[in-house]
Order: structure tokens, then sequence, then C-alpha cells
């Protein structure tokens, strides 16, 4: 187990980025050989094979995820959903800024599976030269004959456009996604109709991770028994995580499910910077429960890690050392999910607002044992109660955060400043 480069595995080549570079190490192979060997149908139950899980943040499997189009409503539709917005996840833009050319591949690849014949690429609005890179991509493989009418003489034919978003969290939601597209305000739909049933313009509808698309060529070529080979049972593959916080190395790191989190902090991430031991860390990036020191021997396992209360989600860790506050972690996510609550629902509107409110005044010092005790209310009128999932995300880390320090949420209260950070500041003096 450990690193296995696999979607990384011809990052840092010079020029990867262009066409001709890419064709060289084997580029639109599996495309080609998608077209050829394949038909839409056995295309999908070879991904179902291979056991691919959404690289997005819930982890649903992929295969199954295309089969639940309805049978002959056309058209239909195909995103892409490059809208990485979550606090500590940058994998996507690696993907992208290395290898562009692969996750077009894989969309490609995706299209005709569904039977595709327009494709969208929703990138997040912050990732400007992003954008720009991947319509350059998109206009190279145009030109090739990969993309367009007649893809490589198949009798195949898909257009793939290049969509910037205006640098709005909610519309890493599916639906919200689906609003932007379309010119709306980017706000989530109540579900159902679920898009696989009524999407873009009111057509059947796929929505695809950047990391999931780009395991589709490996997976054409190799064989779905092949990639299922890689990593557990219920987990198959590899996966980017995005590593960040107190660490010695942070960077993007693809490593084989099953892989103890014990292995990647220690070898890949070179361990707690400055000597000190870690307190808490998020598997799956700002909207995750906090872990504990002893659940690193936990394998990178979907289930394994949602059986210990949290989730590998988008696939980022941020590990925190001896000396974070975690009043001061909580109070910073909340006014993340505050600030960027698309304001459709009163749940997520005003329980933001006031989970923000008491998280600045706990953290200041100013708040009483009692005041704080109205934290799981405020919370429990969030969860589950949203249109989307961002109003329960808001609540999941501040709750885990409060069951597993109680004793330093409550040392804040009536303090008149944040404990942690002035005892951390002697130790970090001394």
């Amino acid at each position: 187990m450990g690193e296995h480069k696999l979607l990384t595995e011809h990052f840092g080549t010079e020029g990867l980025q262009t066409l001709a570079v890419y064709e060289r190490v084997g580029g639109y192979q599996g495309l080609r050989e998608a077209l050829s060997r394949f038909t839409p149908e056995t295309l999908i139950d070879e991904v179902k094979a291979s056991g691919l899980r959404g690289r997005g943040g819930a982890g649903f499997p992929t295969g199954t995820k295309w089969g639940f189009l309805p049978k002959d409503v056309f058209p239909r539709y195909l995103c892409c959903n490059a809208d990485e917005s979550e606090p500590g996840c940058f994998k996507d833009r690696a993907l992208i800024d290395e290898n562009p050319h692969q996750l077009i591949e894989g969309l490609l690849i995706a299209a005709y599976a569904l039977q595709v014949n327009t494709a969208f690429i929703y990138i997040r609005g912050e990732y400007h030269d992003q954008r720009l890179l991947l319509e350059r991509c998109v206009e190279e493989a145009r030109a090739a004959g990969h993309i367009g009418a007649n893809v490589l003489g198949s009798g195949f034919s898909c257009d793939v456009i290049v969509h910037g978003g205006a640098g709005a969290y909610i519309c890493g939601e599916e639906t919200a996604l689906i609003d932007s597209l379309e010119g709306y305000r980017g706000q989530p739909r109540l579900k159902p109709p679920f898009p696989a049933l009524k999407g873009l313009y009111g057509k059947p509808t796929v929505v695809n991770n950047v990391e999931t698309l780009s395991n589709l060529p490996h997976i054409v070529q190799r064989g779905g028994a092949w990639f299922k080979q890689l990593g557990t049972e219920k987990s198959a593959g590899t996966r980017l995580f995005c590593c960040s916080g107190h660490i010695n190395r942070p960077g993007t790191y693809e490593i084989a499910m099953g892989t103890p989190i014990r292995e990647l902090l220690e070898e890949e991430c070179g361990g707690i910077w400055k000597d000190r031991s870690i307190k808490a860390f998020q598997p799956g990036g700002g909207s995750m429960q906090v872990l504990l020191p002893e659940h690193l021997d936990l394998p990178l396992d979907m289930d394994a890690v949602a059986q210990a209360g949290s989730s590998l989600g988008a696939g980022a860790m941020v590990f925190m050392d001896e000396t974070t506050c975690m009043v001061n972690v909580s109070m910073r996510l909340v006014d993340f999910y505050h600030h960027e609550s698309c304001g459709k629902c009163a749940p997520c509107r005003e329980g933001t607002y006031f989970e923000s409110d008491l998280m600045h005044r706990l953290e200041a010092g100013h708040l009483t044992l009692e005041e704080l005790h109205t934290l799981a209310d405020i919370c429990d009128n969030m969860n589950g109660k949203c249109f989307c999932p961002l109003g329960d995300t808001a609540t999941w880390f501040v709750m885990s955060a409060f069951k597993a320090f109680r004793d330093e949420f409550e040392a804040h209260c009536g303090a008149g400043a944040c404990p942690v950070r002035t005892a951390s500041a002697q130790l970090v003096t001394a």
C-alpha cells in the first residue's frame, strides 16, 4: 500500500499540458479503446465492475449513478464538477494544472457511456488560469478530432464546453451547479426530482467530480477487475489526498485506498512539524467531523472512516498540532459556512448567523456556560433540515469538536480571552 501513482504518474513531465506530449505517454488511448471495444452499455458495466466511487465527497458508486438515467430520454447532459471550494481541498486543481487532457479524455469516455452529446466542465471562479488552460486543451482536442462531430471516426459526437463559475461555494452542490449553468443564481433545488431524471434544462443529467472522471482512461485500458484490486473491497483504486495544516511536507499525495492514515502522515507528510504532537485532524476537508490521535491507525477506507464518525469527503486531510485551539478552528469554519450560505432556506440562513455569533463570543471568552449549551439546539435546528448539505456540514465539525473537547469549550466561558492560545503562546515561547 502507500503511495501509488496512477492519476499522477506523469506529473512533472515537461509539456504534459499539450496534446502532443499527452498522447506520447499514452493519452487518448483509453478513449480509442472505449469507442472501439465497448458499447455504451458494456462500458457502464465495466465501470460498475471497477468499484469506482465518486471522489467529490459522497462516495456514491459511479457506475450505479450512471445507471439511474432513464432509458431513451434524450438529450441528456454530463457535467464535470470542478468547483473545488472545500476548505483544505486542492487536488482537482493539481489534476487540471498537471494533466488537463486526462480529465478531458475521462469526460469524453463518460459521455460515450452515457450517450451524451454535450458535456460541460464547470470550474471554480477563482481558478482563472485553470479555466484558460482547459479551454486551450479543449480546442487542441477538437482540432485533433477527439471532440466534435464523429469523434475519431466512431460515429459518436460530443461537444465540450468549459464554464467558469463566479466564486460561490454553494455551486459545488450539483443542483446549484445546474442552476448556475442555466444562467440563474446558484441555489440548490429541492430533491426529488434528482438530476438523473430532471437536471440541466429539465433533462437527465449526470454530475461527476474531476478526480472521478480522471480515473476512467485507466479503467478502460487496464480493466475494471484490475482497478478493483487496488485499495480495499469497498473502496477501490487510489485516491488523491490534499494534506495541509501543521505538517512538515504539505501537498497532494496519491495513495492506495486502505493505507493507514498514520502512514500517510508520517511517511508522506513527514509527520507533525516542530517536533510537536498531533491533537486532532479532519480526514475530508472543512465539512467533516474531527478525528483524534487514536484514529490514525484507521485505513483510508470510506466505510471505516464513516464508522469512526467522520468521512473522507473530498479527500482533504487537515492536521492540527497540540497548540491548536479547537474553538478558534470551529469559529473560522462556521464563519465560512455563514458567508457561503446562499440564503434560500431559513435553517441555514439564520442558523449559520446565530452559530457564528455564538462562536465569536465564545472564542473571545465572553459566553456563559448556559449560552454555550444552546449550541446543540442551534445545530439541531439545522442538521437534516436544509435544502442542501451546506447547512448540515456547517454543524458537523463544531459539534464533533464540542463533543471531543468539551472541557476546552467550557474553559472559554467567562475567561475574557482564549485560554488555549494564551497557554500555547507560553509553550511556544518556552
